[in-house]
């Protein structure tokens, strides 16, 4: 069965560029908002939750612009995710742009992991 690509936009109370890039674009910044501790090695990310790992391979990455991982499983399959810092024309303040893939039936519950995951970002960050 297809996964189904979705995109979330998420607004940020923010002008920083080098705070929010921080917040996704390095190892640190991931584990503070991301995971609860993070491992890395090359390009492979390690994220932890809870007694839960699972593995990610950097895909590639612009400073101040986006951040692509696919995870280990889905190796040689067109899905990843991406967090990607756009800024907004009218306000020039800074968006999240989130590209990920999700099971049919399943793109509400993980909506919803990523507005969770989000809100711990801006709670971190203050963003």
């Amino acid at each position: 069965m297809n996964k189904i690509k979705f995109q979330l936009e998420y607004p940020l109370n923010s002008t920083s560029l080098n705070v929010l890039w921080n917040a996704i674009g390095t190892p640190l910044g991931l584990a503070e908002w991301f995971s609860d501790e993070l491992s890395v090695t090359d390009n492979k990310f390690t994220f932890f939750w809870n007694q839960h790992e699972q593995s990610a391979i950097l895909l590639g990455s612009k400073t101040n612009s986006f951040i692509q991982f696919q995870w280990e499983e889905e190796a040689e399959t067109e899905y990843y995710f991406e967090l990607k810092i756009v800024v907004l024309e009218l306000t020039g303040e800074l968006a999240l742009v989130i590209t990920d893939f999700a099971e049919p039936g399943e793109e509400e519950a993980l909506k919803l992991v990523w507005d969770k995951q989000v809100e711990v970002l801006r709670r971190k960050t203050g963003i």
